[in-house]
């Protein structure tokens, strides 16, 4: 399939740094761009076709994004690792920070989606999943399999197949499939579906979500998910949340000079006592006499 990509992009403030990579390969393009935002930098995207958005370095502190025109600072969220953006969709992103970042773009024509996806999952399934967005923090495999397709896209060696079998690894790996056969059989939620709550939890500060928030990210009613969750983990939803903050906490202790009270008020604890209690219960010890030990190692 012969295949162009066309996107309605406006950029300011962004400067790209290296010349700009791309190939193009049977229904779908790889660009590779090297860039930098300016403090208050801004873009606008629209896309009649689905795309792919992997960062190689760490943008959430510097990026935030929207869906919504005006939103950035009002309902914008931070820029993941890699994002999934449906057909038809608009994007605009402000920088809160100079930044410097590179990322690979891969523009997919909708029915060379359904041709990776539809012979494994159906097609019913293939269009539900091309219709959800999907933003990931914890790139995992996927990062690696963006390297070595960015290899591919700057210098190819091998025939086309294998650049467009790395992005169908990429798709499987990072679009919301859901395995409707253990779902319901087994009462278990997806990997993507974790990844996604692993993810949101991750943007927020404090690292707290209500149960109900939580459901919604996975697009499950509350009791359902409640139920599949504790299968999923072994742990009821708010026990593993709390599991996430206290880990969260270990980080702090490890590597920041915050008291632990001013940890605790971080993290959405009354005080330095409840977190002390939440600590001692999962790590085994005070965070005080953790962090002791860690310096002391």
């Amino acid at each position: 399939m012969t295949y162009l990509h066309s996107m309605t992009c406006y950029t300011e403030g962004i400067k790209v740094l290296a010349p700009v990579r791309w190939r193009s390969m049977d229904g779908l393009v790889g660009v590779f761009w090297d860039a930098e935002g300016q403090a208050g930098a801004k873009g606008y995207y629209l896309s009649p076709d689905p795309r792919i958005v992997i960062f190689f370095n760490d943008v959430s502190p510097f990026i935030q994004m929207t869906n919504r025109e005006g939103g950035i600072g009002v309902h914008s969220r931070p820029m993941m690792r890699a994002i999934y953006v449906p057909a038809g969709v608009p994007l605009w992103t402000g920088f809160t920070s100079a930044h410097r970042f590179s990322h690979l773009d891969l523009h997919i024509h909708r029915d060379r989606l359904l041709r990776f996806l539809s012979p494994s999952v159906g097609a019913s399934a293939a269009l539900a999943a091309l219709r959800r967005p999907v933003e990931i923090q914890d790139v995992g495999a996927i990062e690696a399999l963006a390297g070595l397709l960015v290899d591919e896209v700057s210098n190819p060696t091998k025939h086309a197949v294998y650049a467009e079998s790395l992005v169908a690894s990429i798709v499987a790996g990072l679009l919301d499939i859901p395995d409707h056969g253990a779902e319901h059989v087994n009462g278990r939620l997806t990997q993507a579906q974790m990844n996604k709550l692993v993810s949101r939890l991750g943007a927020c500060s404090d690292g707290r979500l209500s149960v109900a928030d939580m459901a919604e990210t996975v697009g499950l009613s509350e009791s359902w998910f409640a139920n599949v969750f504790k299968q999923t983990t072994g742990k009821t939803p708010l026990q593993w949340q709390l599991g996430k903050r206290i880990d969260r906490a270990q980080q702090l202790l490890l590597e920041s000079e915050l008291t632990i009270a001013d940890i605790a008020a971080q993290l959405g604890f009354s005080d330095q006592a409840h977190l002390t209690k939440a600590f001692r219960q999962i790590v085994g010890g005070t965070p005080a006499a953790w962090r002791r030990m860690r310096q002391a190692s």
